[in-house]
C-alpha cells in the first residue's frame, strides 16, 4: 500500500490552491469582460412574414467606471436591429444612469421596449453565495437606485415602458402586440393588469418579464403570446463544463437558464445570460457575458396552427 507523505499532501494542497486562484483570476479578470454576441433564429412569425431582427439585452449591472462594457454596448448599434428589447437590471450604482444612456447611444433611437428588474430599484448588497441554492431565502435590499431617471431617459428617446401595460406597435411592416410585468423576483408582478388575449390583428405577440418565473410564463402562454423575453438568471453565471448552470436563481429549470426554449405547445421563451454581474460577485465561468441578436422567422405551417390555452405545466404533464 503506497505511503502518502506529508510533503506529498502539501504539494497537492499547493497545486489545488494555485488552480483555485487561477480560476478566480480568470473568472473575474478575463471571462467577466469577454463579451460575446449570440445569434439565434426563432420560428415564431406567421407563414409568409418577412424576418424581424431583435437585439435582446439584459442585466447590464452598470457602474460608472466599466469602460470596456460601455464601449462594447456602443458598438452593438452596428447590428442595425429592427427592435431592441431590454429586460432589466441596468444599474449597480447610484450614478450609473448617464453611463447606461451613453452606452446604449444610438440604440435608443431605434424602436425599443423595456421592463425593470430588482437592481434597477435597489443597489446590490453582499450576499452569501450559498443562498442562491435556497429558492425561498430572505432577500436583503440595498439603497434605492434612480430608476425613475432611467425610465425618463428611455421614454424621452422613444423606448416603450411595458411595466403592467399592453402596447401595439409596427416594426418592419409587422404588427406587434406587446405586454410586460414588473419584476417577479421582487413579487412586483401584477399580471391581472394585462391579462387576456392580445390584439387578434397582430402578426406577433411578445411578452416581457425580468425574472422568468413559471407563474408568469404560464399566464403569457395561456393568453397566446408567441414569444416571451426575460433575463435575471445570468445564465447561471458560474457553470460547470459538461453540466452547465448550478442554479437559475428563479423557478425555471436549469435547461432553460439561457437561450431559446419552448414553454408549452405554442410559446417560445428566450432568456438572456446578461451582460454584467453584481459588483459583489464579479465572476463568470463557462458563461460569457452576452447580448443576443434574435432573428425571428416564419414558423412551419403546422406549428403556426397550434391552438392556445394550455399552460406549460399542463403540456409537460401530457
Amino acid at each position: 500500500m503506497p505511503v502518502i507523505t506529508t510533503s506529498a499532501v502539501g504539494r497537492a494542497a499547493t497545486v489545488a490552491a494555485g488552480a483555485a486562484v487561477a480560476g478566480i483570476g480568470y473568472a473575474s479578470l478575463v471571462e467577466r469582460n469577454a463579451f460575446v454576441l449570440r445569434e439565434t433564429t426563432m420560428p415564431v412569425l406567421q407563414p409568409g412574414s418577412s424576418s424581424l431582427r431583435i437585439l435582446h439585452i439584459s442585466d447590464l449591472h452598470m457602474t460608472p467606471n466599466q469602460k470596456l462594457k460601455q464601449q462594447w454596448l456602443r458598438d452593438l448599434d452596428r447590428l442595425e436591429p429592427d427592435l431592441v428589447v431590454n429586460t432589466g437590471d441596468n444599474l449597480s450604482h447610484q450614478r450609473a444612469v448617464p453611463a447606461v444612456v451613453q452606452s446604449l447611444g444610438s440604440l435608443l433611437s431605434r424602436p425599443g421596449l423595456f421592463v425593470f428588474g430588482s437592481n434597477d430599484y435597489f443597489a446590490p448588497v453582499p450576499k452569501n453565495p450559498l443562498k442562491y441554492f435556497e429558492k425561498n431565502h430572505r432577500r436583503t435590499y440595498g439603497a434605492p437606485l434612480p430608476w425613475q431617471d432611467l425610465r425618463a431617459a428611455f421614454n424621452e428617446r422613444g423606448w416603450l415602458d411595458l411595466t403592467h401595460v399592453r402596447r401595439d406597435l409596427e416594426v418592419g411592416g409587422i404588427r406587434i402586440a406587446t405586454a410586460g410585468v414588473d419584476d417577479p423576483h421582487l413579487q412586483r408582478d401584477r399580471y391581472d393588469t394585462i391579462a387576456g388575449p392580445p390584439n387578434p390583428l397582430a402578426d406577433l405577440r411578445i411578452g416581457l418579464t425580468h425574472s422568468p418565473e413559471p407563474r408568469v410564463l404560464d399566464r403569457f402562454a395561456d393568453d397566446g403570446y408567441d414569444l416571451v423575453l426575460a433575463g435575471h438568471t445570468h445564465g447561471g453565471q458560474l457553470c460547470v463544463p459538461g453540466f452547465g448552470a448550478l442554479v437559475t436563481n428563479c423557478g425555471i429549470d436549469r435547461s432553460r437558464v439561457k437561450g431559446p426554449s419552448s414553454w408549452g405547445e405554442h410559446t417560445k421563451l428566450h432568456v438572456s445570460a446578461g451582460i454584467g454581474t453584481s459588483p459583489w460577485a464579479p465572476y463568470r465561468f463557462c458563461c460569457r457575458p452576452e447580448a443576443t441578436l434574435l432573428t425571428l422567422v416564419a414558423a412551419p405551417p403546422k406549428q403556426a396552427e397550434i391552438g392556445y390555452g394550455r399552460s406549460a405545466s399542463e403540456a409537460v404533464a401530457r
